[in-house]
């Protein structure tokens, strides 16, 4: 069996700590053994526990590669896709990506999983059994459902068309409903309903299959190409409620969707993260500071405050849920982006009526890290080294940098730094475009950036 790990979506249910550049999945507030873990790299524990790893693929968004090369640290593939789409393109791309690269067998057992839920390790069990408790069964698509603990707003339901004996958690489907009214929940519960946790089980043969129904090439190569043109739904509306022949895994251990603030409280091991203080008559508050000002809550029970940034929240929890919604508008750049190499926040941003901005960011290269050989054709740069020691070229000629040093970095100028040290300067960038996308990268290793300047 192969397993594909979903790590798409553009992260604002958790604004403003998530963003279009770091998703939910990848902030570090879970807490572990070894300190604090996120989403993803608590999964990533998961599967590892379970054996589960040496056969897993993991499908993100191109924003979102960097941060995820990170945080994976190339202990497994990664599928990127070029454009932000749905769960049914993605699941697309990632099932040619095994076809046509890996060469998996169409009749292979293909498992996918989204990475923003909370599961412990027995969920994880179920997942590496799959194979042997699907032999024999007749299906086209296998889902897990999860007995519900509470009539939840937030989860969509499967209901089977009859429950099996004990030892046999698997039913046959029957319909589904998504996000029911509490009331709906309550009668859903009652005819033995399921949450519906998003993982889903089939033969690669099938999704290729369908592929080849919807005229949709089933070579990776051909489908990346025309990504974008792929319609941008679920795999649960395109493909899985249309299923005639459907089952659910039955599940009864600990599942939740962290999705949202009020969801994503309840797993934080601390009400306070960041500078801050909270008075004793506020219960079930709390605050996720990532500014170098203080919070005060005072009085307020039952709310959520997270500050970065890219903004300030102030939700009550059971609202929490319309915060993607109400920040829907809002198409402010990142201020803040955790990168492979370490972090940089947005200090200020102007812009000038003649079209000319001037950008400004703090940047922290982690020891032994680089930034690529590259250059830009709409800005220039200026740094000033204000901590650690690090390794810097410009144009091909080598300098070593320490605190206090001003790099001018003209137009087209290749440039590239390493710190030696954890390295910290500010940049301040000046020009018609400060996007990231004005960015041509030449190299991003660094031994390969030395030879070029050798050869220059």
């Amino acid at each position: 069996m192969k397993v594909i790990l979903l790590s798409g979506g553009s992260g604002k249910r958790l604004w403003p700590l998530s963003n279009s550049a770091r998703s939910k999945q990848f902030l570090k507030l879970l807490k572990s053994d070894l300190g604090y873990e996120s989403m993803f790299q608590r999964i990533w524990r998961m599967m590892e526990h379970c054996k589960l790893n040496h056969h897993t693929y993991v499908s993100t968004g191109k924003a979102h590669a960097e941060i995820m090369k990170k945080q994976l640290q190339e202990r497994a593939p990664i599928i990127i896709e070029p454009d932000v789409r749905d769960t049914f393109p993605a699941i697309c791309l990632a099932s040619t990506y095994l076809k046509s690269l890996e060469g998996t067998d169409l009749n292979e057992l293909i498992c996918v999983l989204p990475v923003d839920a909370y599961a412990d390790e027995p969920f994880y069990h179920v997942i590496s059994c799959l194979e042997e408790t699907l032999t024999d069964i007749q299906f086209d698509i296998a889902l897990i459902g999860v007995k519900p603990t509470f009539p939840s707003e937030r989860y969509g339901y499967i209901i089977p068309n009859k429950i099996n004996s004990l030892n046999s958690p698997l039913s046959k489907i029957k319909y589904f409903i998504e996000k029911p009214s509490k009331d709906e929940a309550k009668k859903l519960i009652e005819k033995n309903a399921l949450w519906n946790c998003g993982v889903f089980v089939f033969k690669l043969g099938y999704i290729i299959s369908l592929l080849d129904e919807m005229k949709i090439p089933t070579e990776y190569e051909e489908l990346y190409k025309i990504y974008h043109t792929l319609p941008k739904k679920s795999f649960d509306y395109q493909i899985v409620e249309r299923c005639k022949h459907s089952v659910v895994l039955r599940f009864d251990g600990l599942w939740k969707d962290i999705g949202t603030w009020d969801a994503f409280s309840e797993t934080l091991g601390n009400s306070l993260f960041g500078e801050g203080l909270i008075s004793d008559d506020s219960q079930n508050s709390h605050i996720i500071n990532e500014l170098n000002i203080p919070i005060v809550v005072s009085g307020l029970s039952n709310v959520v405050i997270a500050a970065s940034p890219d903004g300030i929240l102030v939700t009550e929890k059971r609202t929490s849920n319309e915060v993607k919604e109400l920040v829907e508008g809002l198409n402010f750049r990142p201020m803040y982006e955790e990168r492979r190499w370490g972090t940089y926040s947005v200090l200020d941003f102007q812009q000038y009526n003649n079209g000319s901005c001037i950008l400004t960011k703090k940047i922290v290269l982690n020891e032994g890290a680089n930034i690529s050989y590259q250059y830009h054709l709409k800005r220039s740069e200026y740094w000033i080294i204000t901590a650690g020691e690090g390794i810097f070229v410009l144009e091909g000629k080598i300098r070593k940098v320490i605190p206090g040093d001003y790099l001018q970095i003209p137009e087209k100028a290749k440039h590239a730094i390493k710190g030696i040290t954890s390295l910290e300067f500010i940049e301040v960038q000046r020009g018609t475009d400060l996007s990231e996308d004005d960015i041509v990268r030449i190299e991003t290793c660094w031994e390969k950036t030395m030879k070029l300047c050798q050869d220059e």
